[in-house]
């Protein structure tokens, strides 16, 4: 298998700890900045509604304190 093509968020300062993508024909593979060697590769099916929720605002407030 060739090596992914890595994108990195324009939102993404340099320091930072970032997600970043890589698509194939049957998946969209995902990592952290911080630990590359670890990779998400969900089919385009089951990411659907992670994100749908993103793009609704569901988790706007995540990981912020429950009031």
């Amino acid at each position: 298998m060739t090596e992914p093509h890595w994108q990195r968020s324009s939102y993404c300062e340099a320091a930072s700890s970032c997600i970043n993508l890589a698509t194939s024909a049957d998946a969209i593979h995902l990592r952290e900045s911080d630990t590359p060697e670890t990779v998400l590769s969900p089919t385009r099916q089951r990411l659907r509604p992670l994100i749908s929720g993103i793009k609704a605002g569901n988790f706007d407030r995540a990981g912020a304190p429950a009031s």
